[in-house]
């Protein structure tokens, strides 16, 4: 097993960014490792998306322990593996949010596969908080 955990703070509130969560089709938006996002049902437990990051085959995830305006876990199993992201969204005293991404790989290839995945996450949430931060 492999973990990994990046977050940021954005003066944007914990609805704000939920919504840009929520527009699954908007993360290319905001993440540059995505090339392609589709929502297959509503943004709900259970529902999945199929995701092509450049270069690379599209593949499916799926939506687990959704919570409006709080966070998300999405699971992707690839081969003998499995990825698990979360999501979540913490309101600061402040106002505003400090929005994490906690990761967990398991299976014979999670320390080769965790880092590779999680390299971009810094860049991905400075994204993300500079949209947000726009409204």
């Amino acid at each position: 097993m492999w973990t990994d955990t990046t977050s940021i703070a954005t003066t944007a509130t914990p609805q704000r960014v939920w919504k840009l969560f929520e527009d699954v089709a908007g993360w290319t938006d905001w993440n540059a490792g995505i090339e392609h996002v589709r929502l297959e049902g509503p943004f709900a437990s259970g529902s999945t998306f199929v995701m092509k990051p450049p270069g690379m085959d599209a593949f499916r995830s799926t939506l687990r322990d959704v919570r409006p305006h709080a966070g998300f876990v999405d699971e992707t199993l690839l081969e003998n593996t499995r990825f698990l992201v979360s999501h979540e969204l913490r309101p600061l005293p402040s106002g505003g949010t400090r929005i994490t991404y906690a990761v967990r790989v398991e299976g014979p290839e999670a320390a080769t596969l965790g880092p590779l995945v999680t390299a971009d996450f810094p860049e991905v949430l400075a994204a993300l908080k500079a949209l947000a931060e726009q409204a």
